[in-house]
Order: C-alpha cells, then sequence, then structure tokens
C-alpha cells in the first residue's frame, strides 16, 4: 500500500505503550518523512498517536476548548486530499462573498442586473448577454434587448423574479427598470435574503464536509481506527472555521444593510 497507510498501520500497536513513552517528549519527524516510513515511521506514528491523546482530553476548566487535530496533509494523501477539501470549502465562502457583492447591495446598480439569468428557449443566459445594460438616471435601469428582441419577455420575468424588489417595465425592446427607494422595508427584506443565501452556502459547505468523510471512510478496512477518527476530526473542524468565517460575513454584511 502506498506511503500513508503503511504509517497509519502503525497506530494500533503504539496504543499499548505506556504513556511515559508518549508523553516523554517526542522527536521531530525530520524533512523527507517517505524514508522513515520505509524504517517503520515510529516518529510520525507516535506523533499521530499523541495528538489524538491531546485532542480527546478533556478541558478541565469552563470555556477551555479541546486542542485542535493537526494531520500533515503529506502523511495522509493516499487517503485523502487534505489540500482540495481546504480549497473546495474555502470556494464556498468565496461565492458567497461574490453573491453579497453582486446582488446584495442597498442601492440597485447596473452590474446588479449582470447576472441574472434568463431563461430562453435555446437554454439558460446572463441577461448582459442578451440586453445592453445602462443607467439613464440614478432612478433609472435601461436594458436594450435590439439583439434578441425574442428574449424581451424572459428577461423582464427573470428581472422581475431576481428577489431584487424590482418591478421592470416593457416598451418594445425596451425594458425600464425602475431604481426602488431605499426604505427601511427593503433593507430588512435584503438582510433576510443575505441569511437565505448563507444557509445555502452552509448546505453546500455541508456536502463537501460529507463528500470527505465518505473518502475517508473507503480506508476504514486498510487504516487505524485511530487515524480515521483523526481525519474525521479535522475534516469537522475545517467545517466549523469555515462556518464561522460564513457567520461573520453575514453579520458584516446585515449591519452593512440595516445601518
Amino acid at each position: 500500500m502506498a506511503v500513508a497507510l503503511r504509517c497509519s498501520r502503525h497506530l494500533p500497536a503504539l496504543l499499548y505503550r505506556s504513556s511515559f513513552a508518549v508523553t516523554r517528549g517526542l522527536p521531530q519527524a525530520a524533512a523527507g518523512c517517505p524514508a522513515l516510513l520505509l524504517d517503520g515511521c515510529g516518529q510520525c506514528a507516535h506523533q499521530m498517536l499523541l495528538t489524538r491523546q491531546l485532542a480527546t482530553k478533556k478541558a478541565k476548566g469552563k470555556g477551555q476548548s479541546q486542542a485542535r487535530v493537526n494531520i500533515s496533509a503529506a502523511l495522509v494523501e493516499d487517503i485523502i486530499n487534505l489540500e482540495e477539501t481546504t480549497e473546495d470549502m474555502q470556494a464556498v465562502v468565496e461565492a458567497l462573498k461574490e453573491d453579497f457583492s453582486r446582488n446584495l447591495s442597498v442601492r440597485t446598480s447596473p452590474g446588479a442586473l449582470d447576472h441574472i439569468i434568463v431563461m430562453t428557449k435555446d437554454g439558460k443566459f446572463p441577461l448582459n448577454q442578451l440586453g445592453q445594460i445602462s443607467q439613464k438616471s440614478p432612478q433609472l435601469i435601461i436594458v436594450n434587448m435590439t439583439d434578441f428582441p425574442e428574449s424581451t419577455a424572459a428577461a423582464t420575468k427573470a428581472i422581475r423574479e431576481s428577489g431584487m424588489n424590482l418591478n421592470p417595465e416593457v416598451d418594445g425592446t425596451i425594458i425600464r427598470v425602475p431604481v426602488p427607494k431605499v426604505t427601511r422595508e427593503h433593507r430588512e427584506k435584503l438582510a433576510k435574503l443575505a441569511k437565505q443565501s448563507t444557509n445555502k452556502s452552509k448546505e453546500a459547505l455541508r456536502k463537501v464536509r460529507s463528500k470527505s468523510i465518505n473518502q475517508i471512510k473507503k480506508f476504514k478496512n486498510q487504516v487505524s481506527e485511530d487515524t480515521i477518527w483523526m481525519l474525521e476530526k479535522q475534516i469537522q473542524q475545517m467545517a466549523d472555521s469555515t462556518t464561522a468565517e460564513m457567520d461573520k460575513l453575514l453579520a458584516a454584511k446585515t449591519k452593512e444593510l440595516l445601518g
């Protein structure tokens, strides 16, 4: 089996060693750990075991948090790509930021209409690929559908159902979009949409987490229970950290919207 699997097999035997052997002070695994693996990888296995013991030790005082699991990505790369999992989770956060910036602004701008998806007989298209969007005045946005007049009705419907509190008016191939006044009701509606968007992002994050956990469980018959436990723990920590980041984004956006 590959490097990480050979290393993790040594964990069960270490569970029976004295606590003195574990806590006396472990040497750091040298860079080039794969060479150590050929030698039995005692150092790596000791460090993974110590991480498990620290992570499961209950905090003595109220409010104290448990130690975090922190497994080297290189050590378990044959089981799961932790860097890829991190990237997938961060992609969810970036998508939420983009949604907040693009669709949840107090004042509607022409750019806010760019990526409204329009359903046409030929498929789905962003509004800015079908019409020319411009701002005629601070109170009025114009969408010129001359290039795709057959999609005018579909574009009008998409704008109306965008959740941006817009009420478009059609004049031939020209769609006039009055910019709504910034009322308290409008602000509260945007704040509600921000929360809904955050909840959708959290659901996407849970899917990333579940995918990673399922990937780890595929190796339950090939590596130690301890290794599976620590990997699941680390994935959960990564998901919790990402959730906390999204909560901060939501709090900041809500404060911005409600003033």
